[in-house]
């Protein structure tokens, strides 16, 4: 990747967004490219050499462990910052300044892992600057099937990944659309529905498509198949803990709880206690569908 004068302008989940400073393409980027004329962009992020000197403080790092990116995040009067390290222990990567509405930003990038600083710069700006447009970008797998999409949320190493295998393998008709970091949209229409997005992880699966949300089911490892509706807190619990959403942010908080309090009556949910197995795969898609 390297810096030109070009301007670049995307399209995710419907919201259009734009880059400065970008000759190459990265190719997760490459399906979401658009030069057709549409509404405002929701943010424009500049790749520079130099950011201007202000002062700022600390308020929030994130510590998710090993093998996890590391962001600091730290404010001014008029801006915020983002210190981006691959991991804990890894050198810095990237800097990212932006206006406090998210709606302008600059990236400088200080290590040689370009696309990792580009990448996490353009996650964190689309999940602030699409709060208001009710939108949610979740840490989840999901698959398409009979014209839905079908979100399986979990922690990390819990079996999204495996349980959309299952369905690739055992359900007829399934397309994986996303295996990391869907977009899930509250429409103005009041529909919901689910966006591939430029983010998937370490599976490329890049994919321009959008379905209406079928069902969100959340994977829990265990030594059986069991499947469960979730409701009220339980469902917005099991929603929120897969939405990536910094609490700090006050403002955008109250977004994304107005987001996900309407997002759960529309959308059922469910717990899913399961093998690595087709029986549960069978068993969750039965009761999804049902």
């Amino acid at each position: 990747m390297t810096m030109s004068n070009l301007r670049h302008r995307f399209v995710v989940a419907g919201l259009p967004f734009s880059i400065e400073g970008l000759d190459t393409v990265m190719p997760n980027l490459l399906p979401f490219e658009s030069d057709e004329p549409s509404a405002e962009d929701i943010f424009s992020l500049k790749i520079t050499d130099s950011l201007p000197e202000c002062s700022f403080s600390p308020i929030y790092t994130t510590d998710d462990g090993p093998g996890f990116p590391e962001i600091a995040i730290a404010e001014s009067p008029l801006s915020y910052e983002f210190r981006m390290k691959p991991g804990p222990d890894a050198p810095l990567a990237g800097i990212l300044h932006c206006t406090k509405d998210f709606t302008r930003a600059l990236l400088k990038i200080t290590a040689s892992n370009a696309d990792f600083d580009m990448n996490n710069s353009l996650m964190l700006l689309f999940a602030f600057a699409s709060a208001k447009y009710k939108a949610l970008e979740m840490h989840s797998s999901v698959v398409m099937n009979s014209g839905k999409g079908f979100l399986f949320l979990g922690k990390s190493g819990t079996g999204k990944s495996t349980h959309s295998k299952l369905w690739l393998n055992h359900i007829p008709g399934t397309e994986l659309l996303n295996d990391d970091n869907p977009i899930l949209r509250l429409m103005p229409d009041g529909q919901v529905r689910v966006f591939g997005s430029p983010w998937s992880g370490k599976t490329p699966c890049y994919k321009n498509k959008d379905v209406p949300a079928g069902a969100i089911v959340r994977i829990r490892q265990a030594p059986f198949n069991k499947i469960e509706a979730l409701k009220g807190i339980h469902a917005y619990a099991s929603l929120m803990t897969s939405a990536s959403a910094f609490r700090p942010f006050k403002g955008l908080s109250d977004l994304w709880h107005e987001s996900i309090s309407e997002i759960i009556t529309k959308v059922p949910c469910f717990i899913l206690d399961c093998l690595p197995n087709e029986d549960a795969a069978q068993l969750c898609h039965s009761r999804v569908n049902g």
